[in-house]
């Protein structure tokens, strides 16, 4: 038999007590009360939020379930949804709201030493907002536009410790700008922010309290730089400009390599008129002697390959080793280049078609092991030049010539349906 206390019983001890019994004399918020007094009432919503409820029907009917216990967790007497609901109801928010930022400093003390990825010792804040549409019908108080409600969640985070400094909620026809009049800035703190934010006026502001800013600018935004501060190349940091030459002789090497591999990559660049994020992409190339460079394209033109390489004139029998992306066979087609593609493609096709035919899926995928297995060899070989060259055509390519005949012998068969997974395998792993 458990003699101790409850789990939740236990987490309820961190609270404060002393503290919020201050708190809710200061607003009266136990003044008349004849049940659930106002601790009772945050230790039923911190249930609720700690279980998962959905309701109050759902809360109470998950207190009642544990009727015995209910004393040990710091209740008096059953919870019913009708008290909890005026008590939610007719309560002063501030005793809440007063009880949350104490809570945060008190959590905020305990990691102001740990470290957050960054080797700065000021405070970083991130600011941003958050709409969350509403039901107008229901939320008549929270107008948004013709036909929707929503509130605007509006959060100043410490990214030291991920917990939030300062939380607004306003309608949601508030503008982002306008909290920044609320915010009393820290002096010395990095403040982050979206283009929103971007008024010079309150920025200058915020400038005045020795606080600094990060943002984004707007477009046909009518700035200039007024002054460049200096770097001090002692301190390992140094400008763009110093590391772009670098950038373009690393590049260059990569482009006179005899073997190069490339591939592209989408990522969220950049905002549009809407509000949401637009898909770049990062072209990766990657050079013979370990060299690698990210260049950025707006889009997965075909172009964009080209003007990656920009190698008009490329080495006596150069390799592009690519995936299944058309532009890659077409740029090297038109220089004349061998284009190699990898297995791993292949062996995902194969993969895929294990649950419909798997013993012959198995069979070309461990054909492909058999070949991974001779480049682990080589590896561990420290093989280079001549002697990799030889090794792979002793080991490897037997292996390669008998998964492309094992692949023949399946089409001469045709006993399996042209639109099957294996078929699709096949005939990608051919093509290539």
């Amino acid at each position: 038999m458990n003699l101790g206390k409850t789990l939740f019983a236990q987490i309820m001890e961190f609270v404060p007590w002393t503290s919020f019994a201050r708190i809710v004399a200061r607003y009266g918020g136990d003044s008349r009360v004849r049940s659930l007094a106002c601790t009772e009432q945050f230790r039923a919503m911190a249930f609720a939020q700690l279980t998962y409820r959905e309701s109050l029907r759902d809360i109470e009917t998950c207190l009642l379930a544990n009727q015995t216990k209910l004393y040990g967790m710091g209740f008096r007497s059953p919870v019913r949804r009708s008290t909890l609901a005026d008590a939610n109801e007719g309560r002063d928010w501030r005793i809440w709201e007063n009880l949350a930022a104490l809570l945060i400093r008190r959590a905020r003390k305990l990691y102001c030493n740990d470290s957050f990825g960054v080797d700065l010792d000021n405070t970083v804040y991130a600011l941003d907002a958050t709409t969350i549409d509403l039901c107008l019908s229901l939320f008549p108080w929270a107008p948004f536009r013709t036909a929707k409600a929503a509130v605007k969640l509006h959060t100043l985070l410490d990214l030291r410790c991920n917990i939030p400094a300062f939380i607004h909620i306003s309608d949601g026809k508030t503008h982002e700008v306008n909290v920044l009049d609320m915010l009393s800035f820290e002096a010395g703190a990095f403040y982050v922010m979206d283009r929103g934010y971007l008024d010079f006026s309150r920025l200058f502001a915020l400038h005045q309290t020795g606080a600094f800013f990060v943002t984004r600018a707007k477009r046909g935004m009518d700035a200039h730089r007024v002054y460049s501060m200096p770097a001090d190349r002692s301190t390992g940091i140094i400008t763009l400009e110093l590391l772009r030459p670098v950038h373009q002789a690393q590049l260059q090497s990569v482009r006179g390599s005899r073997v190069i591999t490339m591939d592209e990559t989408p990522v969220k660049a950049g905002g549009t008129e809407h509000g949401q994020m637009k898909t770049g992409y990062f072209w990766l190339v990657y050079g013979e002697q370990d060299e690698i460079c990210f260049l950025f394209y707006p889009d997965r033109q075909h172009k964009r390959v080209a003007q990656a390489l920009q190698s008009e004139h490329a080495p006596a029998n150069a390799v592009l080793l690519t995936d299944g992306y058309s532009a890659y066979a077409q740029y090297a087609n038109r220089l004349g280049l061998t284009h190699a593609q990898c297995w791993v493609h292949s062996r995902r096709k194969f993969h895929e078609a294990r649950n419909v035919e798997p013993g012959r899926s198995e069979v070309a995928m461990n054909l492909i092991s058999q070949i991974y297995r001779v480049e682990e060899e080589i590896r561990a070989a420290q093989f280079t030049g001549k002697e990799k060259q030889s090794y792979q055509l002793k080991h490897s390519k037997p292996v390669v010539d008998s998964f492309f005949a094992w692949i023949e012998e399946q089409f001469r068969k045709q006993d399996f349906l042209p639109s099957s997974p294996l078929t699709e395998a096949m005939n990608y792993a051919r093509e290539r």
